[in-house]
């Protein structure tokens, strides 16, 4: 997977249009002069989170001794799975309340650094192993896009308002679909061409 595509992949997961509702909704007990310090300081804890596990990653996939088709093939399903409830969204009941200041969970974990994003992680280092500094550039950039988008979450929320949120993360959804598939077949395809034996 190119530099392009990881990006790509990295930010759709990420779903930074997706989430400016909930985080809104977290932050709106908060005093509106530190909104914004807090929601800098969870994207920050997140960034943190992810480059822990990039750097972890690599050693969990040589102890579990993954081969590249299978974790490609792995891959495009989980994403495809991603993309199908970013598309059709199932309503999990009202947020759970929180009082006083969040602090890396729920902001940073799980909906910037969640689950989601760390298995794409372990998947984009397994189909590129050689290559740390590509993994690295395409979590930072896709990061500070996510971390831009979220910090103008409130212009956003008035511009698009909820329903072209939602419809954003539909469109998300839908193109993260696309790169599921192809990365399924790349994994089809290397594990058809591999010799028999």
């Amino acid at each position: 997977m190119d530099l392009f595509s990881a990006i790509v992949t990295l930010f759709l997961i990420m779903d930074p249009l997706g989430n400016i509702p909930l985080f809104l909704s977290i932050l709106k007990p908060v005093a509106p002069e530190r909104r914004r310090r807090i929601l800098l300081r969870e994207i920050v804890l997140a960034y943190v989170v992810l480059l822990v596990f990039l750097a972890l990653g690599n050693y969990l996939l040589r102890f579990l001794g993954l081969e590249q088709e299978t974790v490609s093939i792995a891959g495009g399903i989980v994403l495809f799975l991603i993309a199908i409830k970013m598309i059709f969204p199932v309503d999990s009941g009202p947020t759970e309340s929180f009082e006083g200041e969040p602090f890396l969970v729920p902001l940073a974990v799980p909906l910037i650094a969640g689950p989601s994003t760390l298995a794409a992680l372990l998947l984009l280092q397994r189909t590129a192993p050689n290559d740390p500094a590509l993994l690295f550039i395409a979590v930072t950039v896709a990061w500070v896009i996510s971390g831009v988008i979220l910090l103008s979450s409130t212009f956003f929320y008035r511009v698009l308002g909820a329903r072209g949120l939602v419809a954003m993360e539909r469109l998300m959804g839908m193109l993260l679909v696309m790169v599921a598939v192809q990365m399924l077949l790349n994994g089809v395809k290397t594990f058809l061409a591999r010799p028999a034996g």
